[in-house]
């Protein structure tokens, strides 16, 4: 059975650093994205956010020392963005404010977003599309996203 962008099913496009999401106000055939609500966050480069110099470490055996891997705070800050993002989409829709979902992210964002998300969410995801379309406009979206669905 083809999968079709439907009246009324949410579009999530996301990165590390925005969120934005939207309803098909259209029918098959013809969407119209409309902007529901939008995410966004500021997240410095990790040199900004790291203070210190990774850790050294001296080897029990001999003279030499070596340095531990410093911590990607950018990548925690994007994490938990993403994670937060998951969360509101499973209130929505235990709200009842939409029952099918299109999850339009980049590699990184939707690891993340498939390890926050819960059972019922999964279920209600008719196709995740590994694609950061976060700087496209929402015809752009509308057609990218009508043509990864028929593509299944």
């Amino acid at each position: 059975m083809m999968k079709r962008l439907n009246h009324n099913t949410r579009v999530l496009v996301t990165d590390g650093g925005k969120a934005m999401v939207f309803r098909n106000m259209g029918q098959v055939g013809s969407p119209d994205l409309q902007l529901v609500k939008g995410y966004g966050q500021d997240v410095p480069p990790n040199r900004d956010l790291a203070t210190d110099k990774p850790a050294r470490v001296q080897e029990s055996f001999g003279n030499r020392r070596s340095s531990g891997e410093q911590t990607d705070y950018h990548q925690q800050a994007e994490d938990r963005f993403i994670e937060q993002i998951a969360s509101d989409m499973a209130a929505d829709l235990r709200a009842g404010e939409f029952e099918e979902l299109v999850v339009v992210a980049p590699p990184v964002a939707l690891g993340v977003y498939r390890k926050a998300v819960k059972p019922e969410l999964e279920k209600a995801t008719l196709k995740e599309i590994n694609k950061d379309l976060t700087k496209h406009q929402p015809a752009d979206i509308a057609a990218i996203v009508v043509k990864a669905l028929e593509g299944d």
